[in-house]
């Protein structure tokens, strides 16, 4: 089979296209023919070994046997289940995130079954493979406010991006009143998923307008920490998706001041792990109310392109990538 794989740390010219042995998956794995796949933040910075934690899981030097092929959001058709295997059988349209063992740059790749869901009946494998690791973040960043209520404030910082998309849909599904941050070019679709606010980061620093948010949903982490609380109604909630190590620490410690103080603003990691709500975002999704942005399609061999693409910044939403046959 055919697969993108990388043997060193550093730019998209690294990647190369290359035939490889279709693996086997085990008794509790299924074996799927990969439609689609997306590219996410982790692929680049795993790409580009950074941050440093990366390297722990990929290879401290360059990445080891294993770890070589990118891509963990994948939408396809099983082909073979694992005789442990109880939910999917041969034939089933599955999606979902490759989270632990990546491999979704390439034709086929074995999946636990937990790990995947029933693909949406009403989406192609394409809008399926922009669903999975953005859509579950979003999803997860929302709840971390507990349940909105209508008319509350929500910020999305980032929200052109493909985490932003989805939150701000989400955020709207709640009747809350969402403000979307990012850069000029991408306001725009910032507006077409339902923002009814849009600030142009570079013009306006949203943490000194005076407004105050029930919850911010962060994708970028470029204000600092001290100034996005004070951003926040009293009882409000920061959630911060990604993020340096830094940055993490930070909120850790921050959050563990607030608890010693009393202080209501509550500061949140999202890290709850992958595919967690997938399975809602697949109900809202063949209801009609989630609609999956794609900024631009690839075939494989032109995964180089797309990831120098998402590396300047300018994608709207998610750029997928499918599989020539």
């Amino acid at each position: 089979m055919k697969a993108i794989a990388f043997t060193q740390y550093g730019p998209p010219d690294g990647l190369e296209l290359i035939d490889i042995p279709r693996p086997t998956p085990k008794d509790d794995e299924l074996l799927i023919r990969v439609h689609a796949s997306s590219i996410n933040s982790w692929d680049w910075e795993f790409l580009n070994g950074t941050p440093f934690i990366n390297r722990l899981i990929f290879g401290l030097l360059k990445p080891r046997p294993g770890k070589q092929i990118l891509g963990a959001d994948i939408a396809g058709t099983v082909v073979a289940a694992g005789r442990q295997v109880t939910r999917f059988q041969p034939g089933d349209q599955v999606f979902g995130d490759l989270w632990d063992d990546w491999g979704g740059f390439a034709e086929y790749a074995c999946a636990h079954e937990t790990a995947m869901e029933p693909k949406p009946a009403n989406s192609t494998f394409e809008q399926a493979a922009a669903v999975p690791q953005a859509g579950v973040l979003a999803l997860q960043g929302i709840r971390k406010a507990g349940q909105l209520k209508p008319g509350q404030k929500v910020l999305i910082n980032g929200a052109g991006g493909g985490v932003g998309t989805f939150a701000i849909q989400l955020a709207k599904l709640s009747g809350a009143e969402v403000t979307g941050v990012d850069a000029s070019h991408k306001l725009d679709v910032v507006r077409s998923v339902g923002a009814d606010h849009v600030i142009d980061y570079a013009l306006q620093d949203f943490t000194k307008t005076g407004v105050r948010y029930n919850l911010i949903v962060d994708c970028q982490g470029f204000r600092s920490m001290i100034d996005n609380r004070g951003a926040l109604e009293p009882e409000g909630t920061y959630a911060m998706i990604g993020g340096s190590i830094p940055r993490v620490y930070q909120l850790w410690f921050l959050s563990l001041v607030a608890s010693l103080t009393g202080e209501q603003r509550k500061l949140r990691l999202v890290a709850d792990g992958p595919n967690k709500g997938l399975s809602d975002l697949k109900e809202l999704i063949e209801a009609g109310k989630l609609v999956p942005i794609i900024d631009r399609t690839y075939q494989l061999s032109e995964v180089p392109e797309a990831m120098r693409h998402f590396g300047q910044g300018h994608h709207k939403g998610k750029i997928v990538i499918t599989m020539e046959r």
